[in-house]
């Protein structure tokens, strides 16, 4: 079995997340030979805010 995590920016929508899970599904199969039920992908969004970069926050819907 495979367990793909990958996180990132919440606000994304849900064709987008699904587009996700099928593509990195995909890579998986065709890299690992695995069988399409022995493949999980798990999606973690941060929220806007909960995420920094040189320990400065980034907000990614802030419009200024």
């Amino acid at each position: 079995m495979a367990i793909v995590t990958i996180v990132i920016l919440e606000g994304r929508d849900r064709e987008t997340k699904d587009k996700l899970i099928k593509r990195l599904s995909d890579a998986v199969i065709d890299t690992l030979d695995a069988r399409p039920e022995q493949v999980r992908v798990v999606i973690q969004e941060v929220p806007d805010g909960d995420y920094g970069v040189g320990g400065v926050p980034i907000f990614m819907n802030r419009s200024e």
